[in-house]
């Protein structure tokens, strides 16, 4: 009998620099009433805590794997290198600031044993603050049951338009996630994977409230950082690097319907939604006022360029 069973389930929890939050998020998991799982941490390079928390961690516990980066790889890398590292069939990215409850695991594997054709399974939504503290229920509205894939697409574009990405931290069958883009290193990728899960099969949400977010000073995306320091925090490889993530979502999601296993009928049906999303005439005219702000500064600079070599 093999020493090391595969679980039913594969946990994967990207970390930096978490140590105010990271042990809770750890017992959270430990705490679980489905125990049949497995926790793989990997760690982006942190220089606090974080090691020596999740060493001690994983000592105590043998379904805790932990592994380290030499360098901070950036987020989407570590995101994905957990899911290459997972060995069960379903799959749970986790966050090492947010909680969980402990029924969390047991009700949504119940969900897609009983269903096949559902792709990722999520509970409703507890917003909390530094201390755990209620904020707030969010209603993330994320189930997608239609038996049509493009209308799935469709209605998951209507909501895209508004939404906290909650839903990527739900349970997801492995094999159909590793057919999709998974995590890519841009602003706001996880709509476009969340797009092209749904192609794959249905969303269902749990009515129960099982997964609290957290909202504090210090969260990876907080409001205020500036594209260069999303580019940095995505890819550390692409810091300094001007980039315009609208556009490469536009393309992300044509490309991510022309990947699904789809009709010809069904794709057009889903690029028209695509173009509808981006349609919006004010749409693009945020999109290129935000364009010209990044470019002023440039211009600027040639200028004074121009005017100094004419001197």
């Amino acid at each position: 009998m093999s020493e090391n069973p595969i679980p039913r389930v594969s946990v994967g929890l990207a970390a930096y620099n978490g140590e105010r939050y990271l042990d809770e998020a750890i017992r959270g998991f430990l705490a679980q009433t489905f125990t049949d799982f497995e926790l793989i941490i990997c760690d982006n390079a942190s220089n606090d805590r974080t090691e020596e928390i999740c060493r001690a961690e994983a000592a105590r516990d043998s379904r805790i794997r932990y592994y380290r980066n030499e360098r901070n790889m950036g987020v989407a890398y570590n995101y994905n290198r957990t899911v290459s590292l997972a060995r069960a069939d379903y799959f749970r990215w986790a966050t090492y600031d947010d909680a969980v409850a402990p029924q969390l695991l047991e009700k949504c594997v119940a969900v897609l044993d009983q269903n096949p054709d559902v792709v990722l399974v999520s509970p409703r939504t507890i917003n909390i603050d530094d201390d755990g503290k209620t904020l707030g229920e969010y209603d993330d509205n994320f189930g997608f049951l239609d038996p049509q894939p493009h209308h799935r697409f469709r209605d998951l574009m209507i909501r895209v338009r508004d939404y906290d990405c909650n839903a990527e931290y739900g349970l997801i069958r492995r094999n159909i996630l590793m057919k999709t883009a998974m995590e890519a290193d841009y602003h706001s990728a996880d709509r476009v994977l969340l797009a092209e899960l749904v192609l794959h099969g249905k969303f269902y949400e749990i009515p129960e409230r099982l997964y609290y977010h957290r909202l504090h000073a210090h969260i990876s995306t907080r409001d205020g950082m500036t594209m260069r320091e999303l580019t940095a925090w995505f890819n550390p490889a692409q810091a300094g690097k001007r980039k315009y993530p609208q556009f490469r979502r536009l393309v992300e999601f044509f490309k991510s319907v022309h990947r699904a296993p789809l009709t010809l009928w069904q794709r057009v049906y889903c690029d028209a939604q695509i173009i509808r999303f981006y349609g919006s005439i004010d749409k693009w005219q945020r999109l290129f006022r935000r364009m010209r702000s990044r470019l002023r500064p440039v211009r600027a600079a040639h200028g004074a360029a121009l005017i100094a070599e004419r001197k």
